[in-house]
């Protein structure tokens, strides 16, 4: 049975958007942020896929591109006690009260 993340050939799966876009600047700083920790071997491709493709799949459904990567290199990050979950909740809200976003 495919698994949530497989989805060619999936008859709702609907053609593939290939247009371009402006990538955000939290997408381009989670695209480096990924880069970096392949360079220092605290991640690599298979490990990324893997946390990509074990997501549940009602979440994988909901989120874009870069939010799965964002969501894969915090289980990473996890995964191998270089931050905590309660590490990474609090820098997130103080950035984001930092910033003045939700």
């Amino acid at each position: 049975m495919p698994r949530t993340h497989d989805l060619g050939g999936q008859p709702d799966a609907g053609p593939i958007d290939r247009s371009e876009h402006q990538l955000a600047d939290w997408e381009v700083l989670s695209d480096g942020l990924s880069q970096a920790l392949g360079a220092k071997g605290i991640r690599t491709t298979d490990e990324l896929r893997r946390a990509r493709e074990d997501m549940p799949s009602e979440l994988y459904l909901t989120l874009s591109y870069y939010e799965k990567w964002g969501y894969s290199l915090e289980t990473l990050l996890i995964e191998k006690g270089i931050l905590t979950c309660d590490e990474i909740d609090r820098k997130v809200a103080e950035l984001e009260e930092r910033w003045g976003e939700p």
